[in-house]
């Protein structure tokens, strides 16, 4: 980073001096700037596109960055950026105070790594499957979308409903992350500032992601949303400070529980959320199974089929707020285990996104690191699955124990010294709290449920950081149990799958509806054991071949 100078005066009227003082990095891409001008400006100065439906007035507050480095070079927060926090900011409001080099990004679309495919999963489509056209008096209006809206990131499908044929998908991370990293802050954000912020603005990057599909959009008569109960209910608005405190319900949990309705969905006119759908479009949001297991799992049921067959399946939704379901044809029980996004790089200081410059493949052999980096290109830290890698190689080399201690006297782990990457004891404790979480609530599911671990005949492991994981290397560190291989399947965005289903056939919604309320919810902190499976798994080391 350049080194900072004193202020220096904007020209008359406000006009920016445009002497060239600054460099601005934005998304990868270099700009000249000067002191006075803002980074909206720069930015479209090189065609970066910066989202925003106000024209840089700061009303719509969409045009976030996240800035790197060179924030002391900034002007202070405005008052329309009251409600930041971090080191986020809005383009449109934040110019150059001093000269250096300010690093930012956008919040990213094209460059990050979203799973919207699955593998594995298509025998589950019926046969009896029918595609229907859901706005028959509307027959100009033929097209569908299915999203499954996640904690970081957000992924979306279009669809014919006359024929089921995928047309295109879409995926952006989740722009509420101003709000927080995880759902516990999102709830806190949401109920301490006024004006639906959240919903706002996830819904004008929808709307964004919405009119870049290859179609008409007023040709969207139906949409299908999945997602945990917080990220589902602040998509339609609704107030969510129920679900952040005992027993952690969403209000349309408590209206079924109390007799004042039938069911958790929601069904309601697009118009009512301002969406550039059919003026008569319809969007459906999912059931919720119980608590913090939400209808992003439920899709997951749907989509794996555990529930129609007699094997003993379990389903592993590794992310910020893990989703374990364990059961079959005669008996479903899930649980929420909130990990955190360690493993999606929040508490680790070299953790990143999968993003291109990410490590994502790593390999020791003897004083020499072998990598591979998301899009061939320079590192700039480590995402999800390369972390999961490099403790697997720590402990097979021996250069770390199972509690997480490096034998080098607590020296860092040097990962890349060109870039000066590397992974620290106090990364480790972050991942081995997340690797915990996991580990703690599946071993609750198999407690409860009355089975060994290794009496589980298929585990489905569902989501884009699953799909990029090795499997080896997950059991060795104890992040998914030691099942023999043949019984771990990676699925992809099984969540998407199964909003995709009841999407494209309108019986799969009743089937959904029924299944929900088949599902045993385990609330982890009642077990006896919790804590004791938590703490075991904090440790590095493998767990269920012979449980």
């Amino acid at each position: 980073m350049g080194r900072a100078r004193a202020p220096e005066p904007v020209g008359e009227a406000g006009a920016t001096n445009f002497m060239n003082e600054i460099m601005l990095i934005i998304d990868g891409h270099e700009a000249n700037a000067s002191i006075g001008a803002s980074i909206f400006e720069c930015a479209e100065s090189i065609n970066v596109t910066v989202p925003t439906s106000c024209f840089k007035q700061g009303k719509c507050r969409e045009c976030l960055v996240e800035i790197e480095e060179g924030a002391e070079l900034l002007t202070d927060l405005t008052p329309q950026e009251s409600h930041l926090g971090g080191r986020f900011r809005l383009a449109c409001r934040t110019r150059f105070a001093q000269s250096g080099e300010v690093r930012c990004h956008t919040l990213r679309r094209g460059s990050l790594r979203i799973e919207t495919e699955t593998s594995g999963l298509q025998d589950q489509w019926n046969s009896d499957f029918q595609p229907t056209n859901h706005f028959g008096e509307h027959p100009t209006a033929y097209h569908g979308i299915a999203i499954d809206i996640g904690t970081t990131t957000v992924a979306l499908r279009l669809y014919d409903l006359r024929n089921a044929h995928l047309i295109a998908t879409q995926s952006f991370e989740n722009p509420q992350r101003f709000g927080g990293s995880d759902i516990m802050a999102r709830i806190h954000f949401d109920g301490t500032n006024r004006g639906r912020l959240l919903q706002r603005t996830l819904l004008g990057y929808l709307t964004r992601a919405i009119s870049a599909l290859p179609i008409d959009p007023a040709t969207i008569s139906e949409m299908v949303v999945v997602g945990n109960p917080t990220m589902r209910d602040l998509f339609f608005g609704l107030d969510v400070q129920t679900i952040g405190v005992m027993p952690y319900r969403s209000l349309t949990e408590a209206a079924l529980s109390e007799g004042r309705a039938q069911t958790t969905s929601l069904n309601i006119e697009a118009r009512k959320l301002r969406l550039p759908l059919h003026p008569d479009a319809r969007i459906y949001g999912a059931p919720l199974i119980g608590s913090h297991v939400g209808a992003d799992a439920a899709a997951c049921l749907m989509a794996t089929g555990i529930a129609n067959g007699d094997e003993i399946c379990a389903i592993l939704d590794i992310g910020t707020n893990t989703e374990a379901i364990i059961g079959n044809r005669h008996r479903l029980i899930a649980a929420s285990c909130p990990a955190g996004p360690a493993f999606e790089g929040g508490g680790v200081l070299f953790g990143m996104p999968a993003l291109d410059g990410a490590i994502e493949r790593i390999r020791l052999n003897g004083n020499s690191v072998e990598t591979t980096v998301v899009g061939n290109c320079e590192p700039a830290g480590i995402c999800g699955s390369g972390l999961v890698d490099l403790l697997s190689e720590l402990l097979r080399t021996g250069r770390m124990n199972e509690q997480g201690r490096f034998s080098d006297e607590g020296e860092p782990i040097m990962v890349d010294s060109s870039h000066d990457i590397f992974l620290s004891e106090a990364d480790v404790n972050e991942l081995a709290q997340a690797k915990g979480a996991n580990a703690a609530g599946l071993r609750v599911l198999a407690e409860t449920y009355g089975i060994a671990m290794s009496q589980i005949d298929r585990l489905y492991l569902a989501g884009g950081f699953s799909r990029h994981l090795d499997v080896d290397a997950s059991c060795r560190i104890g992040l998914v149990p030691d099942l023999s291989r043949e019984k771990i399947q990676k699925v992809g965005n099984a969540a998407l799958e199964g909003a995709s289903m009841i999407l494209l056939c309108i019986p799969y919604r009743e089937r959904l509806e029924k299944l929900v309320k088949r599902v045993e919810h385990v609330r982890l902190e009642t077990s006896p054991h919790f804590f004791d499976f938590f703490v075991e798994g904090c440790q590095f080391e493998s767990f269920g071949s012979s449980e």
